[in-house]
């Protein structure tokens, strides 16, 4: 699997103060290590539970990014970290996949395009009738 990732000083610098404090419940775990494992995640482009042990539950990784994100505290952690290195390349993933234009939409095309041809009489693309014609031929 990919080398661990850790916010350097600097990074933890700019971010520590975004965080939030006081929350209730049991003491929290260490911040700068759970928020490593979360930029870990689409970074590598691996799944919440394929986060590497080092960072902590995966679950306890997936909760903080679910929480922080739903009050808005990651857009403001991921635009600190962008300021914080100014003239580098700042990619999270960068993974894609192509599909056909076609691929979203049912096989077959238009209905009713299909039911005119057949209506002027356009020759089939399947040969499975013509099969079965030749099949039942007296002269096999």
């Amino acid at each position: 699997m990919t080398a661990e990732f850790w916010l350097s000083e600097h990074q933890w610098a700019a971010i520590e103060p975004l965080l939030p404090r006081n929350q209730p419940g049991p003491e929290r775990d260490d911040n700068r290590r759970i928020s490593s494992g979360i930029v870990y995640v689409p970074k590598v482009g691996c799944r919440w539970q394929d986060c590497l042990a080092v960072y902590g539950p995966a679950t306890t990784i997936y909760n903080r990014f679910r929480r922080w994100a739903m009050r808005g505290v990651w857009r403001r952690i991921f635009e600190a970290l962008a300021q914080a290195s100014p003239g580098e390349a700042q990619f999270l993933d960068n993974s894609t996949a192509k599909a056909h234009r076609s691929a979203a939409g049912g096989k077959g095309g238009s209905r009713s395009r299909l039911l005119a041809a057949r209506a002027e009489g356009a020759t089939r693309r399947s040969t499975h009738s013509q099969m079965l014609k030749d099949a039942s031929s007296p002269f096999c």
